[in-house]
């Protein structure tokens, strides 16, 4: 079900959501946390079909704020429209819809207060391009745990550059969550025999991926050696991770993905092996990282300690400032 509340208010919102309640029998009970999905006009129903699918996992309510990108300078009438969307057209979660308009879009905090679901966590996610600092954003200083994504941004490079200087716990990027089928599976390598020290290693990726230069430093910072980067550019370069390549005694372990969802391991000595390795996508990323409302150290540790020491490549290949 699906109702327009156009020219509302939070209160008049509010008190829909109690109607339709009363009226439909749709109830808030279950509910595990709030997701407060801030976007831009035009751009909320990937994120909201995400949120969907994922709240089979965590039932909760999603609040989406959608505002105009140029809305501090717009002459438009302040004005707040909204939308609620509960049953079938909202999975196992609730769904508001609040679009701002001129001044109303300033305040975002005000917008969402009166509809958080009271002693529950707070998730605030960035769909697009995320803010300069999130926890000092207007809806990441009311969340527990705040999602950035660098691969949606302009520049991931420097997205991933400003969280580096920025994170404070809480804070964690997709960037980091599409790492974990790589970890997995490299943890996995590592933990058969022969039991040899790795003593070298080398990422490649393309020259605007953040989660090669994540994966770079987690290594670097796990292994205790120097990780070397080999980044290409070029439109025809495929995005995103393309291999690890480890060095030790008995010979070298590549783990190579050419093509979206299958990747190789060649090892020393065993044969061949064709690896599901998939992209993953917002749906699985958001599901993950809603698993988790205490923030996540081992991230941290990467982006403030672990990317700056990064060698073996120029910084400023992969960033415009230096780390």
């Amino acid at each position: 079900m699906i109702v327009d509340l156009p020219n509302t208010t939070t209160a008049k919102i509010s008190k829909a959501l109690v109607r339709i309640r009363e009226d439909g029998g749709a109830v808030a009970l279950g509910r595990v946390l709030t997701l407060i999905i801030a976007t831009e006009f035009g751009n909320e129903e990937e994120a909201i079909e995400a949120a969907n699918d994922a709240s089979r996992e965590h039932p909760m309510r999603v609040l989406v704020v959608s505002t105009s990108p140029t809305a501090s300078s717009s002459d438009e009438e302040a004005r707040v429209d909204a939308q609620i969307r509960v049953g079938g057209d909202a999975g196992a979660s609730e769904v508001i819809v609040v679009t701002a308009h001129g001044d109303a879009a300033l305040d975002q905090e005000s917008l969402v207060t009166g509809l958080l679901l009271p002693d529950a966590p707070v998730v605030a996610w960035w769909p697009g391009e995320g803010p300069e600092s999130a926890s000092e954003s207007p809806l990441g200083r009311i969340a527990q745990r705040r999602i950035t994504d660098a691969a949606a941004s302009a520049s991931p490079l420097d997205a991933m550059h400003r969280m580096c200087k920025t994170y404070v716990p809480g804070d964690t990027d997709f960037a980091w969550t599409r790492l974990t089928l790589w970890r997995a599976q490299l943890a996995a390598v590592l933990d058969q025999p022969p039991y040899e020290p790795i003593t070298a290693v080398t990422v490649s990726g393309s020259a605007d991926s953040a989660s090669t230069m994540l994966l770079a430093a987690w290594l670097q910072m796990q292994l205790k050696v120097t990780v070397t980067l080999d980044v290409a550019d070029g439109s025809p370069v495929p995005t995103g991770i393309h291999a690890v390549i480890l060095e030790r005694a008995s010979g070298t372990i590549t783990l190579e993905r050419n093509v979206a969802s299958i990747a190789t391991l060649t090892q020393p000595d065993q044969p061949v092996h064709d690896i599901s390795l998939p992209r993953r996508n917002l749906r699985d990323c958001l599901s993950e990282e809603l698993r988790r409302l205490d923030p996540d150290k081992l991230f941290g540790n990467v982006v403030r300690y672990g990317v700056s020491d990064i060698t073996g490549v120029e910084i400023e290949k992969y960033v415009k400032a230096k780390i």
